[in-house]
């Protein structure tokens, strides 16, 4: 590695503060410290919370076992009450006005308030992490217009200290012309997008050396990809944020994983249910988030992910995780009626002895055939056909289908998060 390449290797992987190297011990004591008050300012400040958590000693919840055992959130909810009741379905401990000075729109159509904190969305961390540095100008290539992307990361700039060109989505001659001119340091936007503006700087016969770091989010970013950006003398990175909670969790130049965001505690649950699952195991990520104005308790993203083993090269400590796995909301339909993961779950949960199950639908069009496959090494071969009868028929009363049942060995189902596998043929 060349001095100057080594010198690159040891600012990217600087923390952004000390709370990125803090003991894990002192950051869990933290962090249960203040999720009390978090459940108390929610239950008073936010009446959908006010509601779901109704009855709830906020002083109890301390613990993670404590905050396994609140209701899960998740994001049809959120539209259901919106719909249904008012701008932010009651979700907002704010309103209208000084505390609130923007709001945007994400698909669906969901509202989300933007807050008054600096950094309110806590993207300086990402930003950092991707390299850019104090004194920079950045090319933000994310929307400004109804969706959050955008100001999320402008203002996360504006807390590092960097400057933003507010380049937005579409023209990309002028994107180009832009970045030719003005030389900003790197990139922030959807990977494809810059892309496209290399390939149409190619054409132009416009060099842009300039731009040789970039922060990616909205879109996957494999290693074929990456390797694409390196060619062209782009290090790109990536983070994982939405607009409701904004950033969870980002890449670092050890580029193992995601590190989780200092500003928000995850767990990785079972998909269809609230019951957290072993470390290493696929789930659905379901985030509670610190901030006052919009305090999220246990919301569920609809994406899975894992935990990683061990912590970040670069000394980072939080936990790290995979990265996007797929996604929790397997709703799948069945003879013309949807059968969902928690569904799954009501049955399973019947049954101590299941260690893990999948619903597999196969078949074809109009001859649908449900088999529940579960690793239930607690029961022996003798009592296995009375067993499996009886799983068979908590099938039929739970999704009111007929199924079969399968006992398979442990070990066996894969470990990627699916609760339902949808295995039908479509041709």
């Amino acid at each position: 590695m060349s001095p100057h390449a080594a010198t690159q290797a040891r600012a990217f992987s600087a923390p952004y503060d000390a709370l990125e190297t803090r003991d894990p011990a002192q950051r869990e004591a933290a962090w249960m410290a203040a999720l009390p008050a978090q459940v108390a300012h929610a239950q008073a400040h936010a009446p959908a919370f006010a509601e779901l958590l109704h009855g709830v000693d906020a002083r109890a919840i301390a613990s993670r076992e404590a905050l396994a055992t609140l209701p899960v959130t998740r994001k049809h909810a959120l539209l259901a009450r919106q719909k249904a009741a008012r701008i932010f379905g009651g979700f907002s401990a704010v309103g209208f006005g000084v505390a609130m000075p923007r709001v945007f729109a994400s698909p669906g159509t969901i509202y989300e308030p933007e807050g008054t904190a600096k950094d309110y969305w806590r993207m300086a961390r990402a930003i950092h992490a991707a390299g850019f540095r104090p004194g920079e100008l950045i090319h933000n290539a994310f929307s400004y217009h109804f969706v959050p992307a955008g100001s999320m990361m402008e203002s996360g700039a504006h807390a590092l200290g960097c400057s933003v060109f507010p380049g937005g989505t579409g023209q990309t001659e002028q994107q180009v012309q832009a970045m030719a001119e003005l030389c900003p340091a790197g990139y922030i936007g959807t990977p494809s997008f810059l892309k496209i503006i290399l390939e149409k700087a190619a054409e132009m016969g416009v060099k842009l050396p300039s731009v040789g770091k970039a922060l990616f989010s909205g879109e996957a970013f494999p290693p074929s990809l990456r390797d694409w950006f390196l060619a062209q003398g782009v290090a790109g990175y990536q983070c994982y944020a939405t607009a409701d909670l904004g950033l969870i969790a980002y890449e670092t130049s050890a580029r193992e994983g995601l590190v989780l965001d200092e500003g928000v505690i995850v767990e990785i649950v079972r998909p269809g249910t609230g019951d957290p699952v072993p470390e290493g195991e696929v789930g659905e990520l379901v985030v509670t988030t610190l901030n006052p104005t919009y305090p999220l308790i246990r919301f569920g993203t609809g994406d899975l992910s894992a935990v990683l083993p061990g912590p970040c090269p670069t000394g980072r400590t939080n936990t790290r995780i995979k990265g996007w796995l797929g996604r929790a909301d397997q709703t799948t339909k069945v003879r013309g009626m949807f059968v969902h993961p928690s569904q799954v779950a009501d049955i399973v949960r019947r049954f101590p002895q299941v260690q893990r199950a999948r619903l597999v639908v196969s078949g074809e069009m109009a001859n649908d055939r449900m088999t529940l496959q579960v690793e239930a090494p607690g029961v022996s071969f003798s009592e296995s056909n009375g067993w499996v009868q009886q799983v068979a028929e908590a099938i039929r009363e739970v999704t009111k289908l007929r199924g079969e049942v399968a006992i398979v060995p442990p070990g066996s189902l894969p470990n990627d998060g699916k609760v339902i596998e949808d295995a039908r043929s479509y041709q």
